[in-house]
């Protein structure tokens, strides 16, 4: 049963080719903890498939009408190929991830997708990390990149590596805002020591 813990309301965004389990993980792992998270379609539909034809139906889409990014405290990006390229397609995404950089409000990627923070110019001059495939990208836009870290936070800014980090990466969202009890009592319910 899922205790709402904030007000804070944290939106991941799917895109056609996404990566399950950096997907999938940030909700389970924010669900734990009690922050507000929708799954958001960047397409008209609700259902979306993955790179592994894995099909999910999210709650909202970007085509809904009246849907605001502003309704959110934090926007997530998951990886995958070609989930990563779709994203960055998304404009109104992409506008909405840097009025939400330098406004200070939450931004978050895994995997591929921080690649796209650092081509958008949110990276620069901030510590970061990615998937090692695509640190080469963060680093050319400024990105001081920390590539044996699982999960990097520079002030509102927090990135991942891929598949294998994930949990860690949704466990900096929780820190972020609830802080470290609140990640120990999920690393409790999820047994990770």
């Amino acid at each position: 049963m899922f205790r709402q813990k904030t007000d804070k309301r944290v939106a991941v965004f799917f895109a056609e080719g996404f990566e399950e389990v950096e997907a999938i993980s940030v909700v389970d792992v924010l669900f734990r903890a009690g922050i507000p998270c929708d799954m958001v379609s960047i397409t008209g539909e609700l259902n979306v498939t993955s790179s592994r034809e894995v099909t999910v139906v999210c709650n909202r889409s970007i085509a809904d009408e009246g849907f605001d990014f502003d309704e959110y405290d934090m926007l997530v990006l998951p990886g995958g190929i070609p989930g990563m390229p779709n994203l960055r397609d998304c404009a109104p995404l992409c506008n909405a991830l840097v009025r939400f950089a330098e406004a200070g409000r939450g931004v978050a990627a895994i995997c591929a997708s921080p690649s796209i923070l650092a081509e958008l110019g949110i990276l620069r001059g901030r510590r970061a990390t990615a998937n090692p495939g695509f640190q080469d990208v963060c680093a050319e836009h400024g990105a001081e990149v920390l590539p044996g870290e699982r999960a990097v936070r520079d002030g509102n800014v927090i990135t991942s590596q891929g598949m294998a980090t994930a949990t860690y990466f949704a466990l900096e969202i929780v820190d972020y805002y609830l802080g470290k009890d609140a990640v120990d009592d999920v690393c409790e319910g999820i047994v990770l020591m």
